[in-house]
């Protein structure tokens, strides 16, 4: 795609970004309560809990990759975890979203990370076929997810 710039994401972005967050949570049917002070404290602040990748298409910005870091210590690795890849919806299939995808992996590599990891709802048999045709390979787990609220 002509005119498309893949950056980490600036201060200038918060806005727009938290624009598009709020539509992949309306996409997935989930309220989101993102705010431009939370991202900034998230993305920009003095130790950055996410890395976000964000693609600008003739001044504006139609997508983002967020990641965050992940460990297997036993085996002394360390990855990434592609939390959220999103295209705003009239630029599906034109190569943003494999452009995201590729510097996220560029930037996991610069990072020193082992692996990408990245989840596809079970029904979302598009997002599965993007990452497979990605290189992606199924990640088979035995292991049950717990969280607990802070």
């Amino acid at each position: 795609m002509d005119n498309l710039t893949i950056r980490p994401v600036a201060a200038r972005d918060l806005r727009a970004l938290a624009d598009l967050v709020n539509s992949l949570a309306r996409h997935h049917g989930d309220t989101a309560r993102v705010t431009q002070a939370g991202l900034a404290r998230d993305c920009l602040g003095q130790a950055p809990w996410l890395q976000v990748l964000v693609a600008e298409h003739h001044g504006g910005l139609v997508g983002y990759a967020a990641l965050c870091p992940r460990a297997r210590m036993q085996f002394g690795q360390r990855g990434m975890e592609l939390h959220h890849l999103f295209v705003h919806r009239p630029l599906r299939g034109q190569g943003v979203g494999r452009a995201l995808l590729a510097e996220a992996v560029a930037l996991s590599r610069r990072l020193e990370a082992d692996f990408l990891t990245v989840v596809a709802e079970v029904d979302n048999a598009q997002a599965q076929a993007f990452y497979e045709g990605a290189g992606f390979v199924g990640a088979e787990s035995s292991a049950a997810r717990f969280q607990m609220a802070l």
